[in-house]
């Protein structure tokens, strides 16, 4: 009977570490709510134009942007010029477009001649990138705080 107890009380005192242990991991895995944000968001109008999947709008690879990731239709991409790229519109920046809802990443950069321009990533609809056209509008993008 005494082997029973002993048996017993070793089972009693694992199920309180193992309790224990998986407390510690959750309260340390928690996130801490009054942090402040280690980024703010910054708006710029631009003018806005949208490309496709060809190899007449591209290159000879039109499924490869120029930070080499791979372009799928209905992916919220853009591709930005140069200039907004030493602005802070950098590789996988998320940016919000006027006139369009969710967030969009910075995944491609435009030829060196565009000032001031993005360009909206519409897969291979061509018939929606000639209805877009060309237009001014106001984006936010995010841009981390330097210490």
């Amino acid at each position: 009977m005494t082997s029973y107890k002993n048996v017993f009380m070793l089972y009693i005192y694992f199920m309180q570490i193992r309790f224990l242990f998986l407390a510690l991991v959750v309260l340390g895995c928690s996130e801490k709510k009054n942090e402040e944000p280690n980024y703010y968001w910054d708006s710029i109008v631009v003018t806005a134009s949208a490309y496709n999947s060809t190899v007449r709008q591209t290159s000879k690879n039109p499924h490869i942007t120029a930070f080499g990731d791979s372009l799928k239709p209905g992916m919220r991409y853009i591709a930005v010029s140069r200039d907004l790229l030493r602005k802070g519109l950098k590789h996988n920046t998320p940016v919000v477009i006027e006139g369009f809802e969710g967030i969009y990443l910075v995944k491609d950069k435009m030829h060196y001649k565009w000032r001031n321009h993005i360009d909206i990533y519409m897969g291979e609809d061509i018939e929606a990138a000639k209805e877009w056209g060309r237009r001014k509008v106001c984006i936010d993008y995010r841009l981390p705080i330097e210490d």
